[in-house]
């Protein structure tokens, strides 16, 4: 931004001064020009970031008493100091506030959840056989980008079909270049196998071209003329290629048909709906590219119960594109706040015209009434979830002896097998459900931890985690209920660590518990409990308390037993993808001067790594390519050299 870099400074209030008198001195000393404030609490926390045409009118009428709605009097109560960023425009303003507030989430500002990048379809153009792939994340690579798709399911789903539609490879360029013979895909007929010369280039780039045209929109076209070369190959007898061509049609006619909503006039726009009820919202998001419905996503996002559906709306979509590319045409369900001023700020971000549009009538309109409908039952559902997930907190609270429900439950979880690819896990739930944006891993680090010591990774993992915790101060992520997967030892070593820590648990306000199965001493007696429990035999662990069970159909146990399966979950999932990784690793890779093409040779000349690793020097330097002193630098590597 041309004038952004034009940054103030200004906090350093006197202590005991009222916020409005600190916003007042503040203002008096602000230029009559566009930009970005931030208000901050004592802490530094940013509490609310806002943009405004004129500085110093905007943030003055602040400090006027009266007018406000109690939010923001609780705003301006707490603000401690200022921030500024003076830019050229409020086009720029309004881009830049954006960006704050998705990396800051202001206690009082309207907040973007759940706010995840959406995979499109790329087909590379770095490659003289251009592949067809799922992306994700920064567009890096050259090639051709279409998207985005409400959900990776969605794109699997287009590419298979596309495939058997346009024959395109999907496979690495690394494994392009070392096939020999067709792999599965030219065999079930979703690939034209130009790894082995199955198709000439010019026939692949041919194929590539119609499955452009195609995502680009002009599908009847493409499928017009690959009638037309059927119809042409049935009449020269080629009926085998007639039944290819006509498989090819089936698969873009499937991806044309299996569409939830009719995009019949809209080839390509972003259709927003909002839906508000009891003091929450929904915003219910449709893509449709090329004609095409490629799915839908529904949005929560954080506000005031009393903000209205068109202010939300406006915020969330300065959001939701500040790391997007808009589409050319935008339709809402309601006209934003400062529409015009948001379709220019897209407009400068898209390098293109963008329009926000609110149809009346017509085939548009029958559009946003349908995203508008999901939206409404989004909501309810959402609505209907947060009361059965509040009913489980508030008997969470009185099984555990807590003095209100608590709002943010993190739970410790290991995995492993005999030690190896060892891996920590937390989870964390609230009021919400599971918020899987909050969930973290932990690779072990530490040099003395014994290989299956689930006491010493449980040890680490709570030290990292607290350790971080009261470094940041950060209130938001401070738990009110920790949930460790074990009995009184673990749960003793739990209490020892946030001992070490200076955390007293019953003076911070964090619970912490133990979820463990129970001991059954017999035969007969665990019998009889299955009998009268089922196959589940939780038990509770409390500090200074015995452990006990709940009754079998306890709300509160099933809730636990939810929070403990979740952490299970993940912790084995981050195990096994850390233990898929390390398959792939191989010693040769750590051994200077041995790049892909001597690793590939030694490889083939010996084998396997073990069997390199038993070589003599003078068999390493049989090997094309290795040199004496590259022989005894891989020798001295294997045998301590």
């Amino acid at each position: 931004m041309s004038g952004a870099d034009d940054a103030i400074r200004e906090d350093g209030a006197e202590i005991g001064e009222s916020g409005s008198a600190v916003i007042a001195a503040h203002a008096a000393r602000l230029p009559q020009r566009p930009g970005v404030y931030r208000m901050l609490s004592a802490g530094g926390e940013a509490l609310y970031v806002g943009k405004a045409r004129n500085l110093k009118a905007r943030v003055s009428s602040y400090a006027k008493s009266g007018g406000h709605s109690n939010r923001i009097m609780r705003m301006i109560a707490e603000t401690a100091g200022m921030e500024f960023v003076v830019t050229e425009t409020e086009t720029e303003a309004l881009l830049l506030e954006a960006n704050l507030i998705k990396q800051l989430k202001p206690r009082y500002n309207i907040i973007l959840r759940d706010d995840k990048s959406f995979p499109s379809i790329l087909i590379a153009e770095d490659h003289a056989a251009p592949p067809i792939l799922k992306h994700r994340g920064a567009r890096k690579r050259k090639g051709a980008y279409y998207g985005p798709f409400a959900s990776a399911s969605a794109v699997s789903r287009t590419l298979n079909t596309l495939q058997k539609a346009f024959l395109l490879r999907s496979c690495s360029d690394s494994v392009y270049e070392s096939r020999t013979r067709p792999c599965l895909l030219h065999q079930i007929k979703r690939c034209a196998a130009p790894c082995v010369g199955l198709i000439s280039e010019a026939d692949y780039a041919a194929l590539v071209a119609e499955a452009k045209r195609f995502l680009d929109g002009d599908t009847r076209d493409v499928q017009r003329a690959l009638s037309a070369e059927m119809e042409a190959a049935a009449a020269s007898l080629d009926f085998e290629r007639a039944a290819r061509l006509r498989d090819r049609i089936r698969a873009l006619t499937y991806v044309q048909g299996g569409q939830d909503i009719n995009a019949e006039g809209v080839s390509e726009a972003d259709v927003f709906a909002i839906y508000a009820e009891g003091g929450q919202s929904c915003v219910q998001v449709f893509f449709f590219r090329a004609g095409q419905n490629w799915g839908n996503s529904a949005f929560f996002p954080r506000h005031d119960r009393d903000e209205v559906p068109a202010a939300i709306l406006s915020a969330f979509m300065a959001q939701f594109y500040d790391s997007r590319d808009p589409p050319g045409l935008i339709l809402a369900s309601e006209k934003p706040e400062q529409a015009e001023l948001l379709a220019e700020a897209l407009s400068l971000r898209a390098g293109a015209k963008v329009r926000i549009s609110s149809p009346q009538r017509g085939e548009k309109k029958s559009l946003v009434d349908q995203a508008t409908m999901n939206a409404r039952e989004a909501l309810m559902r959402r609505i209907s979830e947060s009361a059965s997930q509040l009913k489980a907190l508030e008997r969470l609270a009185e099984v555990l002896g807590l003095a209100a429900p608590p709002q943010r439950i993190e739970v410790y979880d290991n995995s492993h097998i005999q030690g190896a690819n060892a891996v920590g896990a937390m989870i964390v739930a609230g009021p919400d459900g599971f918020q899987k944006n909050q969930y973290r891993k932990f690779n072990m680090k530490s040099a003395d931890l014994t290989p299956g010591d689930d006491f010493a990774m449980l040890r680490e993992v709570l030290q990292r985690r607290f350790s971080r915790l009261l470094k940041e101060a950060d209130e938001a992520v401070r738990p009110d209920l920790v949930v460790i997967d074990g009995g009184e030892a673990q749960l003793s070593v739990a209490l020892e660590v946030l001992a070490e820590l200076g955390l007293d648990p019953e003076h911070e306000g964090i619970a912490v518990i133990g979820v463990s199965k129970a001991r059954r001493e017999t035969e007969a007696g665990a019998a009889r409990a299955d009998r009268t429990m089922g196959a589940s035999q939780d038990q509770i662990v409390l500090p200074e308390r015995a452990p006990f069970l709940l009754p079998p159909r306890e709300p509160a146990l099933f809730f636990l037993q939810r929070l403990r399966d979740e952490a299970h979950r993940f912790a084995i999932g981050a195990h096994r993808a850390k233990r898929s990784k390390a398959i792939g690793v191989n010693p040769l890779d750590d051994i200077d001067g041995v790049g892909p093409q001597r690793k590939r040779a030694l490889l083939n000349h010996f084998g396997s790594a073990k069997a390199i690793s038993r070589a003599k020097i003078e068999d390493l330097r049989a090997v094309e390519g290795v040199s004496a002193a590259l022989a005894q630098r891989i020798y001295d590597f294997f045998n301590g050299g």
